[in-house]
């Protein structure tokens, strides 16, 4: 067990608390918030409604927020600056909302108790939406608040079987003293691609000032492949009847049915995942055997929904992903409560943050620099 050092965090657009089981109980959650009621709800069962706070961010006052908090944590909505997306990128009502909660950093340091790190989470499209201006703007809102900040990319597939690459921004107060040991001299990094470096040569001459090339060790080996997680008898779905089966396998290209012979070949038992799309005006399915699934997505439509093909052998068999499955892949353990509907149990876990990358990140970025700067006589923000 980690030993507990009392750091303190806030937990903004919390869904179901990813990012609270991902710290651990080496942190103190002191103020949470979402403005969905179901995810709300599952939040309760897990944690507790001690420190929730059911609203909008924009309804959010800075009286509700205690104390000078050690971080921000800020998973904020992606749904305009994903690929997939509409292209409003921080401009728009959903992804915009991350404008009330910079707000909400500024009031604080008006107030003389900015928290100590912020750190926020989303999808790589982040990078380059709206021509890589809104992730400039970001950073640049970040540093006019008196942060230097950072980004990784980081997949998850490194930690879980699932593929799911989400950037994360990682800003330190300006009066922290950053060790030399999480400091990255060479930029060619795993953690960060390309477009960070492209993005990085975009900015301002202040923002460059203030950015930091974080360095991050090699993720551990995974311990998991996409079939060990996978539920003989799941709760919550059905096996589809031979029929269905048969009508799933008839959307695939040859392509994709060659990936299912290669799997009936090998005898092993194989799971794949399974997304519908739509190709050249017409509907696919197109499967995956590489022992990771699809990303998750948040069920807003039928093609939404991952399915899985499970082959062993002649007997080829498909369903729905479980809500237990889809809460697997994202690192949640099985004692986490889930909500009894579908819906509502694959959205909480499909808009979430993977619980080992948090883990990762503050095991060997965020509170090693915490603890390093414990005890020194820190500017107040």
């Amino acid at each position: 067990m980690k030993q507990h050092p009392g750091f303190t965090f806030y937990e903004f657009f919390a869904g179901g608390g990813m990012a609270r089981a991902g710290l651990g109980d080496a942190w103190r959650c002191v103020f949470a918030n979402d403005f969905d009621a179901r995810k709300a709800d599952a939040y309760k069962q897990n944690w507790g409604d001690e420190h929730l706070t059911v609203n909008d961010v924009r309804q959010v006052g800075l009286a509700e927020l205690p104390g000078e908090a050690d971080l921000a944590w800020a998973s904020f909505p992606c749904q305009d600056l994903s690929l997939a997306g509409n292209g409003a990128g921080l401009q728009s009502e959903r992804s915009g909302s991350f404008w009330p909660f910079w707000e909400l950093m500024r009031g604080l340091k008006h107030e003389k108790r900015s928290p100590k790190m912020i750190l926020l989470e989303n999808v790589y499209g982040a990078l380059t939406s709206r021509g890589g201006n809104d992730f400039a703007d970001l950073c640049a809102a970040m540093v006019d608040i008196g942060y230097r900040v950072g980004a990784v990319v980081i997949d998850a597939a490194h930690f879980v079987p699932q593929s799911r690459t989400r950037l994360f921004v990682i800003a330190a107060r300006a009066d922290l003293s950053l060790p030399d040991a999480l400091l990255e001299s060479d930029r060619d990094s795993m953690w960060r691609p390309e477009a960070i470096q492209k993005a990085a040569r975009r900015f301002s001459d202040k923002v460059a000032k203030n950015w930091i090339w974080w360095k991050l060790p090699a993720p551990p080996p995974r311990t998991q492949d996409f079939i060990d997680i996978i539920e003989d008898e799941p709760v919550g779905v059905s096996w589809n009847s031979d029929i269905d089966t048969r009508k799933l396998l008839d959307m695939m290209s040859d392509i994709h049915l060659e990936k299912v012979k290669a799997a009936q070949a090998t005898g092993a038992r194989m799971v794949g995942g399974v997304y519908r799309r739509t190709r050249n005006g017409e509907q696919r399915a197109e499967v995956r055997f590489d022992n990771v699934s699809g990303c998750l997505r948040t069920p807003t439509g039928g093609s939404s929904r991952q399915l899985l093909l499970l082959v062993e052998g002649e007997s080829i068999r498909s369903r729905l992903l479980s809500p237990r499955e889809a809460a697997r892949l994202m690192g949640l353990p099985d004692d986490y409560r889930l909500p009894h509907n579908y819906n509502a149990a694959y959205h909480l876990a499909g808009d979430g943050v993977v619980v080992p990358v948090v883990s990762f990140i503050a095991d060997n970025l965020v509170t090693p620099l915490l603890l390093h700067n414990r005890g020194a006589r820190l500017r107040v923000a």
